[in-house]
């Protein structure tokens, strides 16, 4: 006889629905270079151009969905596009001369990607970041921080900010940064204020902890190029499609005035929009102070590493006419591991660094073939014939937005770069009067900003958003909060500020 409360259980969804669903992800991609494939070819545009096209929009469907880690789907982007080069990689006019070896053009096409600087200077940082982890370093540093700002909850908030601004230019990925280093640290704080994860006392202080790190990764992520690792893609992509350089420095004046305003002003924001229900507690500095004790004093490693990054910082800023970055982080590399900071088996073993080195080097070769077959000249041929006539500023301020707004699409800020960057950019450079540098800037710096939007907009979002401190409709009421603050400093404050200085 079954009882009355197993009468009123909702039966369990059939298991052929789950694995439906992984299928048609799994066959998405293909699909889709499938459909435009046997699409008729637009008018102006050469049959092996579109080919390609189809190619990456497949390549950059599959970095979105994910059936397969992202190095798989770039390699095979890469893979397929070398293979079948006749009918996706070259002119006819290129094949119809007899001293044009296919085979090896493509080849060298495939592999441009990893002669890339900004893909090894991406190595080189996740090294950094290996170094910050295996020295404790970066622990030592936000625990510092709290122990001296983190008796009232105001303050602690400032505490965190400032270990995630102290930890950015040296961390290309916020996920690490934020959550891998940040995270850990500041999970054990609520607890000492009787705040527990999804339950009414997160109020207490947990929740506005929480949002205070992911926003202040978002910050950061923007302030520094080194911060994000989709900042070094898209830094390629603006060398790659209109050949414009952007310096470390350059990068970080361009945002300052935005970034100094946003880390002095959020916690603030935070404490009046999402205020903690307690504001001072005397326990946070001793336990910050205990965990200090544990670690004892600076190590020899510490203290390397240290003096590395930071010459590695100054390198960047001061000595990119004489050294290349990626060739300044590739001596910190080494000198890491002749002095034992790291050790070979760090490197070999570093799972997401060779995972990113390996699809940032796809994703720069795929996006420069879109430029070598003719795709993006068309493009912009085609986006300047529909905007005639829209004033520069105009046009720069709806291509920007466009461009922020569209994050609602992406859960991930590298396949959003990757997808709408260079037709942002392309459209932006066919407009007649269009400041390119400035625009080129004010799309880049804003990278790591539109990531608060949504719970999977960059990296740390999911950690934060399970965490169990911030539920579903505070994260995305807060994150359109915070997203259009973010926005309007940019364009009301960033864009004068670089026309200004630029």
């Amino acid at each position: 006889m079954i009882k009355d409360s197993e009468q009123n259980v909702s039966p369990a969804p059939p298991p052929t629905s789950g694995r439906a669903k992984k299928t048609i992800i799994f066959l998405l991609p293909a699909l889709i270079a499938l459909l435009l494939l046997v699409t008729p070819v637009p008018e102006g545009l050469s049959p092996h151009a579109w080919h390609f096209f189809a190619i990456f929009a497949a390549v950059i469907v599959g970095l979105i969905f994910e059936p397969l880690p992202g190095a798989v789907i770039g390699l095979t982007g890469i893979v397929v596009v070398a293979i079948f080069n006749q009918w996706l990689l070259f002119s006819p006019e290129q094949l119809a001369d007899p001293q044009f070896k296919t085979a090896n053009q493509a080849f060298k096409w495939a592999v441009s990607g990893f002669s890339n600087s900004t893909v090894w200077l991406i190595f080189g940082a996740f090294m950094f970041a290996a170094g910050y982890d295996k020295t404790n370093l970066g622990r030592r540093l936000a625990l510092i921080l709290v122990k001296f700002l983190g008796r009232r909850s105001l303050t602690l908030g400032y505490a965190i900010t400032f270990a995630d601004l102290l930890l950015a230019p040296f961390t290309p990925s916020n996920t690490a940064r934020s959550g891998g280093t940040i995270y850990p640290i500041i999970a054990n704080l609520p607890p000492l204020y009787g705040s527990k994860p999804n339950d009414p006392s997160a109020r207490k202080i947990g929740s506005y902890l929480m949002w205070v790190a992911i926003t202040a990764a978002c910050i950061t992520s923007s302030m520094f190029l080194s911060a994000l690792a989709p900042n070094l893609l898209a830094l390629a992509l603006v060398k790659s499609v209109v050949g414009i350089d952007i310096t470390w420095g350059k990068w970080f004046l361009a945002f300052l005035p935005v970034g100094i305003l946003l880390i002095v002003t959020m916690p603030l924001l935070a404490y009046w929009l999402y205020p903690p229900q307690v504001k001072v507690n005397e326990q946070v500095p001793k336990w910050a102070a205990s965990e200090l004790k544990k670690l004892g004093r600076m190590s020899r490693n510490e203290i390397l590493l240290l003096c590395f990054v930071c010459c590695a910082l100054l390198m960047w800023i001061f000595a990119a006419a004489w050294i290349e970055p990626a060739m300044a982080a590739l001596l910190v590399v080494v000198l890491m591991l002749w002095t034992g900071v790291l050790s070979w088996n760090d490197i070999t073993s570093n799972k997401p660094a060779w995972n990113t080195f390996a699809w940032f080097a796809t994703l720069v070769a795929l996006a420069d073939g879109l430029a070598r077959v003719g795709f993006i000249r068309w493009l912009g041929q085609e986006a300047g014939l529909m905007l005639t006539g829209i004033s520069p500023t105009v046009a720069t301020v709806m291509l920007f937005l466009a461009f922020y707004l569209l994050h609602y699409l992406f859960a991930s800020s590298t396949a959003h770069t990757t997808a709408l960057l260079p037709a942002i950019l392309t459209i932006g450079a066919a407009i007649p009067g269009i400041d390119m540098p400035i625009f080129c800037l004010l799309l880049v710096t804003s990278l790591g900003i539109m990531g608060i939007i949504t719970p999977y907009g960059t990296g740390p979002s999911p950690i934060y958003y399970g965490s169990g401190y911030l539920p579903t409709k505070d994260y995305w009421r807060l994150g359109s909060i915070f997203g259009v603050i973010f926005l309007l400093a940019l364009l009301f404050i960033g864009y004068p500020w670089m026309k200004m200085i630029f």
